[in-house]
């Protein structure tokens, strides 16, 4: 059962993306894919909208036992190496039911054909014991919800500079906060309006000018010290 879910996963949500939840690619760059992880519906489309902004594709899913089936680690013999599928990024929500981002994360991390993507845990919780442990399991980054425009462009140019690198031969140093100090920028102002444009889109018009996003002085700062 879990095979089958599997693979209509694999199968079923490209062409779904394809076919209406369409990509929108870069001309002369390489699309990046990435997988995304949310049990909040909400969530979910507010973070694919900002990634095919972005000009990335992307597949959604609900729960982290679904994104092991879409990556054939779900354990199930036929479901074990998917030699064709190409994902560049996962970023994937920690609170979740039946298994936690920092779980999946673990999960991933262990795969010898997945354990080189990058992992960013997402969160509306800003926990510096948690923050500490999904970045010791190997997380590039631990984001504070609501995500902004300004942390996903982030992440595709650094997703992208490692692409190039490696193509070219180079050593690419993993861990994005080592090109932003210890503590990732927050979105700059110019982005802000557009990101409460997006929310706008996706929520009532009740809920989004309320939204902690829309009120910088709300928002939660992420701080990771040593």
């Amino acid at each position: 059962m879990g095979s089958a879910a599997g693979e209509f996963l694999r199968r079923v949500l490209p062409e779904k993306e394809k076919a209406g939840l369409s990509d929108h690619s870069s001309s002369g760059l390489e699309e990046l894919h990435v997988l995304a992880v949310d049990d909040s519906h909400v969530d979910r489309k507010v973070i694919e909208r900002l990634l095919k902004i972005s000009s990335c594709k992307v597949t959604a899913v609900e729960s982290g036992t679904r994104a092991l089936q879409f990556l054939g680690l779900d354990g199930e013999e036929s479901s074990v190496g998917f030699d064709g599928l190409k994902i560049n990024l996962i970023m994937t929500d920690y609170s979740m039911p039946g298994m936690t981002g920092y779980e999946l994360l673990k999960k991933i991390k262990e795969s010898k054909a997945f354990k080189k993507i990058p992992v960013v845990i997402m969160s509306s919780e800003n926990i510096l014991t948690r923050i500490h442990r999904c970045l010791e399991e190997g997380a590039e980054e631990f984001i504070v919800k609501p995500v902004k425009l300004s942390d996903v462009r982030r992440l595709r140019d650094f997703i992208m500079r490692g692409e190039e690198n490696r193509k070219k031969g180079n050593n690419h140093k993993r861990k994005l906060q080592d090109d932003y100090g210890m503590s990732p920028p927050l979105s700059p102002a110019p982005s802000l309006a557009l990101d409460c444009e997006i929310s706008s889109l996706l929520l009532p018009s009740s809920s989004s000018s309320s939204s902690p996003e829309c009120h910088p002085s709300k928002r939660p700062r992420l701080r990771v010290e040593d």
